[in-house]
Parts: C-alpha cells; sequence; structure tokens
C-alpha cells in the first residue's frame, strides 16, 4: 500500500514534472531504455534491521530503473558494501528486473523523485517526510540507520523531531535507534577522495558492529 502511495504522488509539480522530462529525454547512453519517470518507492527487506536513506532518486539512476540505488555510481556502492558483508545476494545491479534480495536491509531516499541538480527545496523535502516517517514506522525491527549526506541525515532528524549535526561517521542514538551519519557515496565526494572505499566500508561495520551488540 505505501509503495502505491508513493508512486502515486504528485505533491511537487517541479519534482514530477522534472522526472517526466528525464524520462522523454533520456540520455545518449540510456536512449533504449523505458524510464520510470514516477516517484521512487523504497526496497528491501521488510523485516530489516538497518535503513539507507540517499538523498533523492538519481536522474538516469533510479528515475530510469525504478529502483533505488541501482544502476548509477552512487548505487555501486551501496550493493557492492551490502555484498561485501553478505547482505545483498548480487554484488552489483543495474536494473530492476535482477532478482536482488536483501537481507536485514531497506533502501530509501529522503526525497522520492529527481529533483533539478539534486537539489530539492525545502518544501519538498517536507512533502516527502511523511513517506519516510511511515518507512521507519514501516520497519518494527529497525536497529539501525545510516543517513547518506546531510539532507537525508536532516531528513531522518525531522522524521525523529530532533535536532542532531551532520558529521561524517557520528553515531547517535534516537529512541533506541543508531543513526549514523556519512557522507553520500556520489561520485563528487568518491571521485576526489573526500569518501574513500575504506572509510565508507567502515560505516558498514559499525552498523554490523551495532547489530552484533544488540543481539
Amino acid at each position: 500500500m505505501l509503495d502505491k502511495e508513493i508512486i502515486s504522488c504528485d505533491k511537487c509539480p517541479r519534482l514530477r514534472e522534472y522526472s517526466e522530462n528525464i524520462a522523454k529525454i533520456k540520455t545518449k547512453k540510456f536512449k533504449d531504455w523505458s524510464y520510470w519517470g514516477k516517484p521512487l518507492p523504497g526496497y528491501g527487506d521488510e523485516n530489516a534491521k538497518i535503513l539507507i536513506v540517499g538523498l533523492a532518486a538519481a536522474a538516469h539512476g533510479g528515475n530510469r530503473t525504478g529502483r533505488v540505488f541501482t544502476g548509477d555510481e552512487s548505487g555501486k556502492w551501496v550493493i557492492k558494501a551490502l555484498y561485501e558483508f553478505g547482505l545483498s545476494n548480487l554484488e552489483y545491479s543495474t536494473n530492476r528486473d535482477e532478482n536482488l534480495v536483501l537481507r536485514d536491509v531497506y533502501l530509501t531516499n529522503a526525497v522520492k523523485c529527481a529533483p533539478p541538480k539534486n537539489k530539492p527545496t525545502k518544501e519538498e523535502i517536507l512533502n516527502c517526510n511523511l513517506f519516510l516517517r511511515k518507512e521507519i514506522n514501516y520497519l518494527k525491527n529497525l536497529k539501525v540507520i545510516i543517513a547518506l549526506g546531510k539532507i537525508a541525515f536532516d531528513s531522518i532528524c525531522l522524521a525523529y523531531n530532533v535536532k542532531l549535526k551532520f558529521a561524517h561517521g557520528q553515531i547517535y542514538d534516537i529512541n533506541g535507534v543508531k543513526l549514523i551519519a556519512s557522507y553520500h557515496p556520489s561520485a563528487q565526494n568518491t571521485k576526489t577522495k573526500r569518501l574513500t572505499w575504506d572509510s565508507w566500508i567502515d560505516i558498514f561495520r559499525k552498523a554490523i558492529t551495532m547489530l552484533n551488540m544488540e543481539d
């Protein structure tokens, strides 16, 4: 039901127009693709203990493939890290027809549509926060949230009605749920080495360690 509610959302005309236009114009590399071009729901294990929250649907990633963190550079980093810890059956994911199975993990974005220049407005973030709160409530076994970037981090804080400071690697406790802040694995961060593979994997190692402590 939540997936259908997200997909049918039309609260943000600017985002809907942009996502649909991208789906029509496409890019030369993906000219033969039938783009998703709609709001993008989360994906993963309904019994997940870990929730990973990104910024928004990537214009030629999730907005194209119809699945979060699928078909773009950020998705490569996310899925490969999950694979290394045995939380994904695939090392890479390029389309939603692949049988990607996630264990103990749910993936979503703070903003469900692709925003121009990856910059959603405050109103758009607020509109989507309702869905993020519903996703958090849906995950009854949730123990750890990994926030990818400041927008995702602030959106989680908004969902929980708390004020916290973003810093890569920082861990907070919110009502018994651990919140881990991480730089987003965007090309802007990974190619400049602001986020290295080792520091990225360390984020997931912290999450797994906290789950083991819970058990």
